[in-house]
């Protein structure tokens, strides 16, 4: 399964906050089954036509979603996403590069980010080539196309430079690159904007942008080299 579509499933999941001292047990310590009925579920979601839609119901509020979740999301990771501005699109996107046998600490979560930024470019560039070498393209797209082409191996250069900066305790580094980032993902929506065409990859480049931006936040207000 896709990682985007880990993140499109669960994109509801802020209700997570707001569950009380009762809930279940994070799901690095849930049950086998718990955590298969979890992903079965995700799997599901991710096939409908929206992400607040399962099993022919739209799910109009975010504590919809209370009742049929099997798992739960480890407290640490809710307190380090809690601290940054998308704090529903950090706990989804981390998630799954988080080191199972890392302890969850800022810094680990933003490794994670980093590497969900990574993942998220590269689908993102998948689709976007994807669409530029479509014959049904209008050709007059094709040139906007490959400026986020552009946009996207530009953050994945950066990505890399950022975990180097990561390794190397380069707060600096790693602040450049991740500004930088800032400014990147917002190049292929502008040339779109520019045309007056609406982007295809509006939502992907929104959940992207998110990241970045949490990932920026944990980086420079959380984690102390």
């Amino acid at each position: 399964m896709e990682v985007n579509h880990f993140i499109l499933a669960l994109i509801s999941l802020s209700c997570l906050f707001s569950v009380s001292a009762n809930a279940p047990p994070p799901l690095s310590n849930a049950s086998s089954l718990a955590s298969s009925e979890l992903y079965d579920m995700i799997e599901v979601m991710s096939e409908s036509p929206s992400p607040f839609a399962f099993d022919g119901t739209t799910l109009k509020r975010i504590d919809d979603l209370l009742s049929i979740l099997p798992g739960g999301v480890d407290p640490a990771l809710q307190q380090i996403c809690g601290n940054t501005d998308h704090p529903v699109e950090c706990i989804i996107a981390t998630m799954p590069f988080l080191d199972e046998t890392a302890p969850i600490e800022p810094l680990s979560v933003l490794k994670a980010g980093v590497k969900a930024m990574d993942n998220q470019t590269k689908n993102a560039l998948a689709e976007v080539t994807k669409l530029s070498m479509d014959p049904t393209t209008p050709k007059t797209i094709v040139p906007i196309l490959q400026t986020c082409i552009d946009v996207y191996n530009s953050i994945l250069n950066s990505d890399q430079k950022s975990l180097e900066a990561i390794s190397n305790h380069n707060l600096v580094q790693l602040s450049t690159e991740l500004g930088t980032n800032v400014e990147n993902v917002l190049g292929c929506d502008n040339a779109f904007k520019q045309a007056k065409i609406e982007s295809p990859m509006k939502d992907m480049d929104t959940m992207l942008a998110n990241i970045i931006s949490n990932t920026l936040t944990i980086g420079v207000d959380m984690v102390h080299f």
